[in-house]
């Protein structure tokens, strides 16, 4: 068989590239997600003991006044955390800039659905619109608030790594975390809360204080099972060493 006829032989069967074993993809894939799903809870004021009220000072501490997306948000966070301990910051800089384009292309796309003309059996408009529609001082919040808390908090867990290495992962998480929402809810609060009924100094230190408070208290409590996640995924990436 000559030369050519090797070059232009067809293979027997389809050629496909291979799937690496890595954990990244997937974990890039539901922090994706729940970048998406929890920017849209977010668009809903939500209070809790509306009918409580609790004054210290100058501050009404009751009820307590969040959005949303507050049961979901932290889990981005977490996912975070995994994905710059056991990848790096470059790694998780690849994540962060898929997600921020993932929530431009999806404000986008919700915007044209919105502006096409609705047909005359369709009654759901103005609740679509209600829903998914783009608010840009929310989209302007959400992306900013995202970009700075979560670049925030891969830097400072990877800069606290390059001290601890292996050892002390409880004070790089803890330590991302505080850094990360801290930053990240007084960047959303401040852009957003007048566009979600947030209109009273009392009412926004309200807000930021339950949301950085509810977000570090759920990553602490959840720190046992990151802890497990990050050491099962550490044990079976074929390229992370010790």
């Amino acid at each position: 068989m000559t030369a050519i006829d090797q070059q232009t032989k067809q293979p027997e069967h389809a050629t496909f590239a291979h799937v690496s074993r890595s954990y990244y993809p997937a974990i890039v894939a539901l922090f994706t997600a729940t970048l998406l799903i929890s920017n849209i809870s977010a668009t809903k004021g939500v209070a809790f003991l509306s009918d409580a009220s609790l004054t210290i000072g100058p501050l009404q501490i009751l009820p307590i006044i969040t959005d949303g997306g507050f049961f979901l948000f932290p889990l981005a966070y977490i996912l975070g955390d995994i994905l710059s301990e056991v990848y790096g910051f470059k790694a998780t800089r690849r994540a962060i800039y898929l997600g921020f384009g993932a929530l431009i292309l999806a404000a986008i796309c919700f915007w044209i659905l919105i502006e096409l003309p609705p047909a005359d059996f369709y009654e759901n408009q103005e609740a679509l619109a209600s829903v998914v529609g783009v608010y840009p001082r929310l989209l302007l919040a959400g992306l900013a608030a995202y970009f700075v808390g979560q670049m925030l908090n891969s830097l400072t867990l990877v800069l606290i790594k390059e001290r601890t290495k292996e050892k002390h992962l409880w004070a790089r998480l803890l330590g991302s975390t505080v850094v990360s929402q801290f930053a990240d809810t007084l960047i959303f609060c401040a852009i957003a809360a007048g566009a979600i009924g947030i209109n009273t100094w009392s009412d926004f230190i309200n807000y930021v204080i339950v949301g950085f408070l509810w977000k570090t208290l759920v990553e602490v409590l959840v720190m046992p099972i990151t802890y497990r996640a990050i050491s099962f995924i550490k044990k079976r990436e074929p390229t992370y060493r010790l």
